[in-house]
């Protein structure tokens, strides 16, 4: 009798084995059906839940989302309480800083603005059209709080990199370009003591 048994047990396996992977038309068996089909709200769909009729809700007022405290203004967005751009950038700038500005200001702005400043990138061969000078007198003289937003909000051709660049990076590019600037209109007296002599005998 125990032959019988282990042998239409076997046979059951068997048959169970050679009907895997062929289509059914019975629906399979859910315990749980909400784990399959779980009702929610798409994006800016309607609701008759909320009294304005809106399934996407308003943020509880003073609440900040996690890594957007952004708590002091002038480092975050180039102006001072009063909307104006402040003058020099609220960073300090030393030699690894600008390094970092000068390598995303190849990646980012380069390929436009060309690796000087001068405006005359490689997008500009290829039909872009031309941005300003860097050496212009009018970037010159313009803020750095400007030239921050602009990276951070882009003016006329130039898109806005606020998604692309983090915050202290776009600082690091605004450095790196007042370096450039520098660098155009240096004279003798820009270079430190003790490198003057050198720079004489080349």
């Amino acid at each position: 009798m125990r032959h019988i048994v282990h042998i239409l047990l076997l046979v059951a396996l068997v048959l169970v084995g050679c009907t895997r992977h062929r289509p059914s038309e019975k629906p399979p068996i859910h315990p749980n059906p909400n784990m399959d089909d779980q009702p929610r709200y798409d994006p800016q769909a309607p609701s008759e839940f909320f009294a304005d009729g809106k399934a996407m809700r308003q943020p509880v007022a003073g609440t900040v989302a996690r890594g957007r405290l952004n708590a002091d203004p002038e480092f975050y967005t180039g102006k001072n309480a009063d909307g104006d751009f402040i003058r020099v950038a609220p960073v300090t700038i030393d030699l690894e800083l600008l390094k970092r500005g000068q390598e995303r200001y190849d990646i980012f702005c380069g390929p436009c603005h060309s690796r000087v400043g001068d405006g005359k990138g490689i997008m500009i061969q290829r039909g872009y059209v031309p941005p300003p000078s860097f050496y212009d007198q009018r970037l010159v003289d313009t803020t750095d709080g400007y030239l921050f937003d602009v990276i951070t909000h882009g003016i006329r051709n130039m898109p806005g990199y606020q998604y692309q660049i983090p915050v202290p990076d776009r600082w690091a590019i605004v450095a790196y370009m007042r370096a450039l600037q520098r660098s155009k209109n240096a004279t003798i007296e820009d270079v430190p003591l003790e490198r003057r002599e050198t720079l004489r005998q080349q």
